[in-house]
C-alpha cells in the first residue's frame, strides 16, 4: 500500500501568510508540481505545488487560514514511484532522539525548497539534482508580508492608489479583516459625502484622500459678503457628482448633428399639436434609444466589484431638469415603446413635477443613460459628468446656423453640438466615436428614427 505523506508549506520567508484559494479537494488525483493552494501577500500571489504525485486523502487548510513554513496542507496517498529512497537512506544515517519523532520527507525544503509557481530561478541560486527549474530561494520577509501592512491584495492596493486613498485608513469587511474593492469604494463615497476635513494643521489629507485641505479664507476682510446655505438638492447632487468625477475616468467625445430637417418637422408637429410642447429633446431621446440598441455596451453598468458588466435590455432615459433648488434627473421609462408625442407629454408632466418638488424616489431611479440639455440656455460644448452607475451621458448645447459645404457651395444648416462623456473603463475612444457619429446620423435624418 502506498504511503500517506504530508504536503507542507515550503520556506516562504515569513509567517502568517493568508490562504486565498484551495485548488484541490479530497479524492483528487494530483501530479508532482500541481498547485495545491494559493497564498497572497501584499506584494505577490503564490501557488504552492505538490511535492509528489498521489491522491488527496485529507485537507488540513481552508481559505482564510494563515500559514507559515512547515504547515501541513494535505495528507496525500503517494504513488509508489513518488517515494524516493535517497532521503530515507540519508535520514537513516542520522540518529534521531527518542523524544523527537522522525521528520517526514516533505520538510527537507531547507536543502531543496519546493517551487513557488510563477517565480523564476535567481542567479547564484540554481537548483541541484532533480529539483525542477522553477524552484526558488526563500523569499525576503520584508517583501512577502511587512508586519504593519494592511490585509489587502496588490490589486486592491493599486486600486486604492488610483483613487488617492491611504489604504491604512480603510477597514476591511472580508474574512479576517481583508480589504475588498468595495471597502475602498465605500471609503471614498463616505469621504466625499461627509466632506471630511483633516483634524488640523496643513496635513495633505482629505478624508483619507491624498488631497490638500480646503483653503480657509476670511472673505469678509476683502469686502461685503452674504452667506447662503446650499439647498438639500445641491448637497445631495454635489456629493454624488464629486464621487462620480473622482471615481470614474471620464473622457468626452464631441460631434455635430445637422438638425435642419428635424427642426422643420418639429415645428410642423408643434403646430399640429398646439396643446403639447414638442421639444427637440424628444427627438434626442429616440435617437439615443436607437444608438443604445446599436451599441449595447452603452446601455450597461459595472457591478460593485468592477469586474462584471451588466447589460440592460430595457431603455430608461434620465433627463436632467434645472429647478430653482438645483439639478434633478427624473427617468422616462421604456422609451423604446413610446412615440414622439407620448414622450413629449410624459416629459412635460415629469418636468413640472420636478420643478414642483413632487418627484418620488422611484421616478429618479433605474436610468440606463442620461441626457443633459443646455440648448435653451446657450453654449457650444461641455463635459457632462457621468451619472453612476450609468457608463455614459449625452450633453446637448444650443443649435446654431452655420455655413456647411455641400459639394457645390456653402449652405446654411442648423448644427447641434453634442458632447458624449463616458466611463473609459467600459468604453474606449473608438467605440465612443462610433456611437456619437451614429447618434448624429440619426438626428440628421429623422426617417431613421422610424427604423
Amino acid at each position: 500500500m502506498a504511503d500517506l505523506k504530508e504536503a507542507r508549506v515550503p520556506d516562504i520567508g515569513h509567517a502568517d501568510v493568508p490562504v486565498i484559494e484551495v485548488l484541490v479537494k479530497v479524492g483528487d488525483r494530483v501530479e508532482k508540481e500541481q498547485s495545491l493552494i494559493t497564498l497572497e501577500s501584499d506584494k505577490a500571489t503564490m501557488e504552492v505545488p505538490a511535492p509528489f504525485a498521489g491522491t488527496v486523502k485529507e485537507l488540513k487548510l481552508k481559505v482564510g487560514d494563515e500559514v507559515s513554513e512547515g504547515a501541513v496542507i494535505a495528507l496525500i496517498e503517494a504513488d509508489d514511484a513518488a517515494v524516493a529512497p535517497a532521503p530515507k537512506a540519508e535520514e537513516a544515517s542520522k540518529p534521531v532522539p527518542a523524544s523527537v519523532p522522525a521528520a517526514p520527507a516533505a520538510p527537507k525544503v531547507e536543502e531543496k525548497p519546493a517551487p513557488i509557481a510563477g517565480q523564476g530561478v535567481q542567479p547564484g541560486n540554481a537548483p541541484e539534482g532533480d529539483v525542477p527549474p522553477t524552484a526558488r530561494p526563500p523569499l525576503d520577509a520584508s517583501i512577502v508580508m511587512p508586519g504593519d501592512a494592511p490585509y489587502a491584495s496588490p490589486a486592491i492596493r493599486a486600486f486604492a492608489r488610483e483613487l488617492g486613498v491611504d489604504i491604512q485608513q480603510v477597514k476591511g469587511s472580508g474574512r479576517g479583516g481583508r480589504i475588498q474593492r468595495e471597502d475602498v469604494s465605500d471609503y471614498v463615497k463616505h469621504a466625499l459625502a461627509s466632506g471630511a476635513r483633516p483634524a488640523g494643521g496643513t496635513s495633505a489629507s482629505l478624508g483619507g484622500l491624498n488631497l490638500l485641505p480646503w483653503p480657509k479664507v476670511d472673505f469678509a476682510k476683502f469686502g461685503e459678503i452674504e452667506e447662503k446655505p446650499l439647498s438639500r438638492i445641491q448637497k445631495i447632487s454635489g456629493a454624488n457628482l464629486a464621487r462620480n468625477w473622482a471615481m470614474i475616468p471620464h473622457v468626452t467625445q464631441h460631434d455635430d448633428a445637422d438638425i435642419t430637417e428635424l427642426e422643420a418637422f418639429r415645428k410642423k408637429l408643434g403646430e399640429e399639436n398646439k396643446d403639447l410642447k414638442v421639444s427637440p429633446l424628444v427627438f434626442q431621446i429616440k435617437a439615443v434609444v436607437a444608438a443604445l440598441k446599436a451599441f449595447p455596451q452603452f446601455n450597461a453598468s459595472l457591478d460593485e466589484s468592477g469586474e462584471k458588466l451588466i447589460l440592460k435590455k430595457y431603455f430608461h432615459i434620465g433627463i436632467a431638469v434645472d429647478t430653482p433648488d438645483g439639478l434633478v434627473v427624473p427617468v422616462l421609462r421604456d422609451c423604446d415603446r413610446k412615440g414622439l408625442l407620448d414622450l413629449a407629454r410624459e416629459l412635460g408632466e415629469i418636468s413640472k413635477k420636478a420643478r414642483d418638488k413632487k418627484l418620488g424616489p422611484a421616478e429618479m431611479s433605474g436610468g440606463c443613460f442620461s441626457i443633459s440639455s443646455l440648448g435653451g440656455i446657450g453654449g457650444t460644448y461641455f463635459t457632462p459628468i457621468v451619472n453612476a452607475p450609468e457608463v455614459a451621458i449625452l450633453g446637448v448645447s444650443k443649435a446654431a446656423m452655420k455655413p456647411v459645404w455641400n459639394g457645390k457651395e456653402f449652405a446654411p444648416r442648423l448644427i447641434l453640438p453634442l458632447s458624449l462623456s463616458y466611463d473609459h473603463r467600459v468604453i474606449d475612444g473608438a467605440l465612443a466615436a462610433r456611437f456619437a457619429s451614429f447618434l448624429a446620423t440619426q438626428l440628421g435624418d429623422i426617417r431613421r428614427l422610424l427604423l
